[in-house]
């Protein structure tokens, strides 16, 4: 059965307090609109419908950011759910499949509970996604008889007794698409809040001798977020479920509490990730590296038997080869280093090819930017760039070559040759003690006149 996502993103999310549309308030590095897609994308969709509203290009650039191919619709008046649903018909017309609506604010409903969902459909027309609620406060319920759902009941609309249930409505609900529509097309706004519910379709459909049921899933996924506390908890919600993932899978983390994972972050087992280290977004992590404490890796990927840190730091395009050590205060960017690689403390590689088992001493620099333009380094293997050595790309440094401590290389270095590029030392006997004590006379007399 074709599916086709429809996720509502238009609102503005008032108490988020901020210019930026809710949905794009990020969560392990990752706007929460992209959650939603995420989640909705393990079924595999033929079609992926996102309704924007407030700040809708801005919604429309993050969603086909992560998927190309997603289709933005704009509701332009925000007159309830199931009007924000039905922005997305004309879009839909000739689709031939199911509907699954998500909201972009709700960003962890699981692969398995939208599974749980595609086998529920299969026995009837319309299903919905419940929750128990620890505390059902203003939640809508779930009115069940047996299996099948009757009709979904807002809090503001329910009597006493519907107030009693804890069986509680996500928002979450999937339908063939044609009759999702035509649902929606019955639904209208005699209601206490003057609003087009698309919970109502429930109590529409079973009228119609359409059956509906619910599936439940952990109250956890059905967190929305609506305010900057809100983000916070989904933050930290994410972050323990994600620890708790990579320490089932076989890495070692010694203060899994310190470690910060995005969205994707990919980590191998035997991997070893010690205190305070930060993945940002595209960080791959091969099993055996070791990523020590204090660093900070992003769109990098790091190689089996690899050591990165202690502070660190991986820029995009970060490529590390089997084998490869990353030291202290050293960052790279965009550059592949080969196999066995050393860069041990305090340099930058940037926009650089670096060979096998080449050696690059404390303090060196790739100098890749002109100030209008960004150039390559390439260095060959088995070299040794001495100590604060300056490459001012775009130059190579060919096979078993060296530079002296403190060269400013400009020119190419021809395989096996030693290039040395400062300026040659003076040194001038007995001027260091006369220096001192000219300044140290100096001294004397400037704080002789204060006092």
């Amino acid at each position: 059965m074709s599916i086709a996502l429809i996720i509502l993103a238009a609102g503005k999310g008032t108490r988020m307090e901020s210019d930026l549309p809710k949905v794009l308030h990020k969560i392990a590095g990752a706007p929460m609109l992209v959650h939603a897609m995420q989640s909705g994308i393990a079924l595999t969709p033929e079609r992926i419908i996102v309704v924007a509203g407030h700040g809708a290009d801005l919604v429309q650039a993050a969603a086909q950011e992560y998927d190309a191919e997603a289709e933005v619709v704009i509701q332009s008046e925000q007159l309830g759910t199931a009007h924000a649903v039905a922005q997305a018909k004309a879009a839909l017309e000739d689709f031939d499949g199911d509907a699954l609506v998500l909201y972009g604010d709700t960003p962890f409903i699981s692969h398995d509970t939208l599974e749980a969902m595609a086998v529920a459909r299969a026995h009837h027309d319309v299903v919905v996604l419940g929750f128990e609620a620890v505390d059902p406060a203003r939640y809508g319920r779930l009115v069940m008889q047996g299996e099948t759902l009757e009709r979904i009941v807002e809090f503001k609309d329910a009597s006493e007794e519907e107030r009693m249930i804890t069986l509680c409505n996500s928002g979450v609900i999937s339908a063939d698409a044609k009759t999702l529509f035509d649902l929606i097309d019955a639904v209208g706004n005699d209601n206490a809040g003057e609003e087009y519910y698309l919970t109502d379709i429930i109590g529409i459909a079973r009228a119609r001798g359409l059956s509906a049921t619910a599936v439940t899933c952990d109250e956890s996924e059905t967190l929305g977020i609506n305010s900057r506390a809100d983000l916070a908890r989904a933050e930290a919600s994410f972050q323990i479920r994600a620890r708790a993932t990579l320490l089932e899978d076989g890495v070692t983390m010694q203060a899994p509490d310190t470690v910060f994972l995005s969205y994707d972050t990919v980590i191998g087992r035997d991997a070893e990730i010690e205190p305070n280290v930060i993945f940002g977004p595209g960080a791959t992590i091969e099993s055996g590296a070791r990523i020590r404490a204090f660093s900070h890796l992003e769109g990098c990927h790091v190689s089996r038997g690899s050591v990165v840190g202690p502070f660190a730091r991986l820029r995009p395009g970060a490529e590390l080869a089997e084998d490869v050590h990353v030291g202290n205060f050293v960052e790279v960017k965009n550059a592949m280093l080969a196999e066995g690689v050393k860069a041990n403390h305090l340099s930058y590689i940037g926009d650089a090819d670096i060979g096998e088992r080449t050696n690059i001493g404390a303090g060196t620099i790739t100098c890749n930017y002109d100030g209008v333009f960004k150039h390559r380094t390439t260095i060959g293997a088995d070299a040794f760039i001495g100590s604060n050595t300056m490459l001012v790309a775009p130059v190579t440094v060919g096979n078993g070559a060296l530079t002296g401590s403190g060269s400013v290389i400009t020119k190419n270095v021809p395989d096996g040759a030693l290039a040395l590029g400062r300026a040659p030392q003076v040194t001038k006997e007995g001027h260091g003690r006369k220096l001192f004590e000219m300044l140290k006379a100096r001294k004397a007399k400037l704080t002789k006149g204060t006092n």
